[in-house]
């Protein structure tokens, strides 16, 4: 029986070559992807500012412990990959290499301070 863990990972990147009607799109939902709605989510939170340079994706990845990190990370960017082709409707965004950063929270160390 194998262990799972649970992992939090960032995947960020840089769009590319955005279409002016996908440029218009995500500058009409630019509130919905703010700071203030960053959460790490199964499906992932999308987060990016008006200037559509570089976003960031959170995700909450279950994946067995003897797989470590580059499994939750390679699990992240497949969910980012497939999050960014469906956005626009359908039509999709460009994007650049993705990069992940993973911290697995079964194995994080809580320093609770003394009094």
């Amino acid at each position: 029986m194998t262990t799972q863990h649970t992992y939090r990972v960032i995947v960020r990147g840089t769009f590319r070559e955005l279409t002016d009607e996908a440029r218009a799109r995500l500058l009409d939902e630019v509130e919905e992807h703010g700071l203030s709605r960053m959460r790490f989510t199964p499906e992932g939170s999308l987060t990016y500012d008006r200037v559509l340079k570089h976003f960031s994706f959170r995700f909450v990845v279950l994946s067995d412990a003897a797989d470590g990190d580059e499994m939750a990370a390679a699990l992240a960017e497949d969910r980012a990959e497939s999050a960014l082709k469906a956005l626009v409707g359908g039509a999709g965004v460009g994007f650049g290499e993705l990069r992940s950063s993973v911290t697995d929270m079964d194995t994080m160390k809580i320093n609770r301070k003394s009094r």
